[in-house]
């Protein structure tokens, strides 16, 4: 039996620069990045500097002819536009083109559908599908269905596209039950860990950036690493003993990007909400990346928007590796390294993940955060009381422990309900 192996797609991608010195270009070479992930091909670039975007077809009419002309020299099989299309956009440049129209949304919304790995992801994805679709049936009909696969086919949320409005409705308010139920699991478990004392760090930053890493030489949690976007798409959390004796939970969380899209932001809320719950957030950033100001900003602006204020940050600087490897290209030594800065950070590490390098600083860090929150006690507890010594060890630090005539001699930093306990 012989397998067919199908042809990548081939893809030219389209952006509108509305000023100049913005980001465009830039974003462009990213949605070149999504593509490749995606699995197909970007053959060329197409940049149309406009005042305003083109309510009707995106880009102007003279950019449309030379993008048909593009087409047809380089055997394109779609474009991709850069930013989220209307129906009305999306229905035009399929009917002038006469070819596949993707947008952004669409792309990433397919890599989140090859990504998803346990149910809850799978759920989520499928109903971000469903609601990126839902308003555009008719636009997406003919241009998905041209190539009878492709980017924007796949996953959990592959449905017939020839379905209507009201069947789509109705699968969304089921899989919004289903969210909600996980939700409520997510709720106990969240307030389980609060009822327990036990504290959890997040762990956010732009995808790609080595989060899943970080992770995983922490902890041993062997969540996949890849140097993808979005090479994992379901949070894992794993505990984690400091060298206090005190156990945290460390959580890794979805990768953030340029113009996630609202329904991926709706649909993974109680996912993305774990960094809302935690008490710290370490911020991965890749310092080897000649973006990496702006994918902060960007992280800082999806965390804003999920509410996520008010938190202590350990930022920290990855792929170190790299940034020395740069120098050397340029001739360059260390002396000439950069001073990296987060100014919304409390701590600031520079670091080389994948070597270990900078982990004990993280490590000190998270202990000065959890101690600067506890109440520091030094006194002799009766023996009956013997039993919070665990408590003290798991959920706090213990620097000193004395077995004396009249009790046991105690310094420690301890959460205030085990020091309003120790206090009676």
């Amino acid at each position: 039996m012989f397998e067919i192996e199908q042809e990548p797609e081939k893809v030219i991608l389209v952006g509108v620069s509305l000023n100049d010195g913005d980001d465009t270009e830039e974003s462009l070479e990213e949605l070149k990045e999504l593509v490749k992930t995606a699995g197909a091909v970007s053959l060329a670039k197409l940049i149309q500097n406009r005042e305003h975007v083109s309510a009707a077809t995106y880009i102007g009419k003279g950019k449309i002819e030379e993008l048909r002309i593009l087409i047809d020299e380089l055997g394109a099989t779609g474009i991709v536009c850069d930013d989220e299309l209307t129906p009305a956009q999306l229905k035009n440049l399929r009917d002038i083109l006469d070819t596949k129209v993707m947008d952004r949304t669409l792309v990433i919304l397919d890599i989140f559908a090859q990504r998803a790995r346990t149910r809850e992801g799978k759920i989520q994805v499928e109903m971000a599908q469903l609601k990126y679709r839902q308003s555009r049936l008719s636009g997406l009909g003919k241009s998905l269905s041209r190539l009878g696969g492709g980017i924007g086919t796949r996953g959990p949320g592959e449905k017939k596209l020839e379905i209507d409005r009201r069947l789509i409705r109705d699968r969304i308010s089921n899989l919004r039950h289903e969210i909600d139920a996980l939700e409520t699991h997510r709720d106990l478990g969240r307030n389980l860990r609060k009822k327990n004392m036990t504290k959890v760090a997040a762990i956010v930053g732009y995808t790609n950036a080595g989060k899943s890493t970080l992770l995983n030489e922490l902890t041993g949690a062997e969540v996949l690493e890849e140097n993808a976007l979005f090479a994992t798409l379901d949070p894992t959390t794993r505990s984690y003993k400091l060298s206090s004796g005190q156990e945290i939970m460390l959580t890794d969380t979805v990768g953030f990007i340029r113009k996630l899209p609202h329904n991926l932001i709706d649909a993974f809320k109680s996912t993305l909400e774990e960094a809302k719950y935690a008490d710290i957030l370490i911020h991965v950033v890749d310092a080897s990346n000649e973006n990496m100001d702006t994918q902060m900003h960007i992280v800082y602006e999806t965390l804003e928007k999920l509410g996520v204020t008010d938190k202590p940050i350990i930022t920290v600087f990855n792929k170190q590796d790299l940034v020395k490897q740069k120098l050397e290209e340029e001739g360059k030594s260390e002396y000439d390294l950069p001073v990296f800065k987060d100014f919304k950070a409390d701590y600031t590490v520079n670091a080389t993940v994948k070597k270990h390098e900078g982990f004990q600083q993280i490590l000190d860090d998270i202990e000065e955060i959890l101690r600067n929150e506890k109440i520091y006690i030094a006194k002799t507890i009766d023996y009956k009381m013997a039993g919070q010594i665990q408590r003290i060890r798991k959920y706090g630090e213990l620097l000193k422990e004395e077995y004396r005539e009249d009790g046991i001699y105690i310094e420690c930093y301890v959460p205030v309900e085990i020091a309003n306990v120790l206090a009676n």
